[in-house]
C-alpha cells in the first residue's frame, strides 16, 4: 500500500535543505501550507468510507389497544451475534444506531406480568448508510394470530389452574397423612375398648388422604415432573391403612415415573413381604439396596422386619444375616436375627429325652447384640432372649464377653 505520509516528506523536502535565510523561510511556510491541504484532503477522502460501514434500525411500537407503548425493552441481535438493547420512549418509538450490516431479529420484551413470556421477535435487513424501519401494532398482530393466539392464551391459563389444584390437592392429603399416621400410633397404644372408635379415625383420615391425591393425579399433566411424588404419596396413604393391593399398584406407578428413588422400591418391598409376597418383595429391596448401596444394609434390615413383624421368622433370616453382614455393628439386627433363628430349633431324642437342638448362629447372634448395646433396649431383649435358651437348653454357654471400652 502507498505511504501517504512518506509521499508528502519528499514533497516538502524539495529545495529545503541547502537554502538560508528569508527566501528560505518562505519556501517553508509555503511547503507548510501545501501539507496540510494534502492532509485536509486526505482525511476527506477516508471519512466518508468510515461513515458508510454501519447502518441503523428505528421504529414505533404500538401495544394492543394501538397506543404508543413505552419503556418496551427493544433488543436487536444479529447473525454474526453482535448485540444492542434499548426502550421505547413515550411515544413508542425506538432507534438502534451504528449496527454493522446483516440479518438483524428485533426482539420486544414484554413486560409485567407478561414478562414470562417469550419475547416477539420481527426479522430485518441492516444496510451500509441505511436506516430499517420496524414499526408493530400489537392490536393488528393479536388481531391477526386470531384464535391460535386465543387458544395459547387458554392452555396456558389452563396449565395454571392444574397446577395450582395439584399443589392444594397433594398439601390437603400431606396433612391428612400425617393424621392418619398419628391414627396409627395410637391405635396400637390404646386398650381394646377404644381400639373401634381409633380403627375407624383411622380409615376415615385415610379415605379423606386417597381422595386428595386422587384429585391431585386429576391435575397432571403429559409427563409431569410430579407425577411420582402424587402417585408415592397415594401409595402411602394406602399403605399406612393397610390397604395392600391398593398401595402395591400406587408404588409401582411411582416408581414407572420415576425409577431412580430407593425408597420407592423399599415401600414397595414393605408392602409386598407384608402381603407374603416374598420373592416380589426380595426383589424390590434388592433393586433400593443397589441404587443406594451406603444404605444397603438399612434395606435388607426393613425387608427383614417386614417379614418379622408378619411372623414370617424363618423368612426372615436371610434378609437379617445379609444386613448384619453389611453393617454388623447394628444391634437391633442382631437381635432379631437371633429371634428369627429362635424359629427353626430342632429337638433331637437322646436315649428317653427329647433336646433341643438351634440352628446355627443363634446364642452368637444374640450375644453380639448383648456386646454391642449391653444397657439399651435390644441388648437388654438379647439378654433375655439367651435366658430363655437357657431354660430350653440348660448348660449351653450364653455367657457374653463384654469388653469396657477406653476412655
Amino acid at each position: 500500500m502507498r505511504d501517504n505520509g512518506a509521499h508528502l516528506a519528499r514533497i516538502l523536502r524539495v529545495g529545503l535543505p541547502r537554502e538560508k535565510g528569508e527566501w528560505s523561510m518562505k519556501r517553508f511556510k509555503k511547503s507548510g501550507a501545501l501539507a496540510a491541504i494534502f492532509a485536509a484532503a486526505l482525511l476527506c477522502l477516508l471519512a466518508p468510507r468510515a461513515g458508510a460501514q454501519t447502518g441503523s434500525i428505528s421504529g414505533t411500537i404500538l401495544d394492543v389497544n394501538g397506543k404508543p407503548w413505552a419503556e418496551v425493552v427493544i433488543r436487536a441481535v444479529s447473525d454474526q451475534g453482535a448485540k444492542q438493547e434499548t426502550k421505547t420512549d413515550s411515544g413508542g418509538k425506538f432507534s438502534l444506531p451504528n449496527l454493522r450490516s446483516g440479518i438483524y431479529s428485533v426482539f420486544i420484551v414484554f413486560p409485567p406480568p407478561n414478562d414470562k413470556q417469550a419475547p416477539f421477535e420481527a426479522k430485518t435487513r441492516v444496510q451500509s448508510g441505511e436506516d430499517a424501519k420496524v414499526d408493530l401494532n400489537f392490536k393488528d398482530i393479536v388481531s391477526k394470530q386470531g384464535a391460535e393466539a386465543q387458544e395459547q392464551v387458554k392452555k396456558a391459563e389452563e396449565a395454571k389452574s392444574k397446577m395450582e389444584g395439584l399443589k392444594a390437592h397433594f398439601t390437603a392429603g400431606n396433612a391428612l397423612i400425617d393424621q392418619e399416621k398419628q391414627a396409627k400410633i395410637d391405635l396400637q397404644k390404646a386398650p381394646a375398648d377404644q381400639r373401634d372408635a381409633l380403627k375407624q379415625k383411622l380409615n376415615e383420615f385415610s379415605e379423606q388422604a386417597v381422595k386428595e391425591f386422587q384429585e391431585a393425579s386429576k391435575n397432571l399433566v403429559e409427563k409431569d415432573p410430579n407425577a411420582h411424588l402424587v402417585w408415592f404419596k397415594l401409595g402411602e396413604a394406602y399403605d399406612t391403612a393397610g390397604r395392600n393391593d391398593d398401595a402395591v399398584q400406587a408404588y409401582q406407578q411411582a416408581i414407572a415415573a420415576k425409577p431412580d428413588v430407593p425408597g420407592y422400591y423399599n415401600n414397595l418391598g414393605n408392602v409386598l413381604a407384608r402381603a407374603g409376597k416374598i420373592e416380589e418383595a426380595k426383589a424390590a429391596y434388592t433393586k433400593s439396596a443397589e441404587l443406594d448401596p451406603p444404605n444397603a444394609a438399612t434395606a435388607w434390615r426393613n425387608f427383614g422386619i417386614s417379614l418379622y413383624n408378619a411372623n414370617r421368622l424363618g423368612d426372615a433370616v436371610e434378609p437379617f444375616k445379609k444386613s448384619a453382614e453389611l453393617d454388623p455393628k447394628n444391634a437391633q439386627t442382631w437381635y432379631l436375627l437371633g429371634a428369627s433363628l429362635v424359629y427353626k430349633m430342632t429337638t433331637k431324642k437322646v436315649g428317653d429325652k427329647e433336646e433341643v437342638q438351634f440352628a446355627p448362629g443363634t446364642i452368637e447372634a444374640y450375644q453380639k447384640a448383648v456386646e454391642l448395646d449391653p444397657n439399651g433396649t435390644w441388648g437388654q431383649q438379647a439378654k433375655q432372649g439367651l435366658e430363655q435358651l437357657q431354660l430350653m437348653a440348660p448348660g449351653i454357654d450364653t455367657k457374653v464377653n463384654l469388653k469396657k471400652k477406653k476412655s
